[in-house]
């Protein structure tokens, strides 16, 4: 398991039509957190005028590439992630997804994208996508922010080439008998979908059955299976 450091900058990138308007000024919005007190989510420090994460909690943001998860039969690196859903990054998630803490994934996927092996060479980036209902009731999708603060730096594309179609419970929070089955849960927007390496994107793997119904998605649409790889803030 090979460690990288992790940054905690994540640029400026343009926004695609339809899309949110772009953020305040940087200036404007760090004296609006140094005037609002804010606790990092981490540690329970006060922020001040840092976004997401104080700098010890980034400071101990570390890229891992793994080569054993439930996405692949055989041993390979083929997956980026923090960690552990466990501490930091548990309380990080969950501020991200629960309470709308959007300045969570710029920092987490910046960390991430300082991670992404070159020798991978990455064509296009894929978030998992929220059912349509999910999606109204959350108001963003998590793992759209992260794959977008991925590619940011380097200048990918993010492709919107999954659909979900069958709304389900959150997998994590069921008893492994309880779970849902996603098999044909996910379809594949053959108009989105590039050619080449891929990496797929989610806040977290868990049971795993989430991004294997989106690797089944994707393979059966053609895509090879050496051309997918995956990035989670932790499993």
């Amino acid at each position: 398991m090979t460690r990288l450091p992790a940054s905690s900058s994540v640029s400026a990138a343009p926004e695609r039509p339809g899309r949110p308007a772009p953020a305040l000024p940087a200036a404007l919005t760090g004296l609006l957190r140094a005037l609002i007190p804010h606790a990092c989510p981490g540690c329970g420090q006060q922020l001040g005028r840092a976004a997401g994460l104080c700098a010890p909690c980034r400071a101990g943001l570390h890229v891992r590439l793994e080569t054993h998860s439930p996405l692949r039969a055989t041993p390979a690196p083929h997956l980026i992630t923090l960690g552990r859903y466990a501490g930091v990054n548990r309380r990080a998630v969950r501020e991200l997804k629960f309470t709308g803490a959007r300045d969570l994934a710029g920092v987490l996927g910046g960390a991430l994208a300082d991670g992404l092996p070159a020798h991978w060479n990455i064509q296009a980036v894929i978030p998992v996508p929220l059912h349509a209902a999910r999606q109204r009731q959350r108001g963003f999708n998590q793992a759209d922010l992260l794959a977008r603060a991925i590619a940011r730096p380097h200048g990918l594309p993010v492709h919107a080439a999954l659909t979900r179609t069958l709304a389900t419970r959150q997998q994590a929070r069921q008893h492994a008998a309880d779970r849902d089955n996603l098999h044909g849960a996910f379809t594949v927007n053959a108009r989105e979908l590039p050619r080449g390496p891929l990496l797929l994107v989610d806040d977290v793997l868990t049971t795993g059955r989430t991004l294997i119904a989106c690797r089944d998605a994707l393979l059966q649409a053609g895509v090879a299976p050496d051309d997918l790889s995956y990035a989670v803030i932790a499993r």
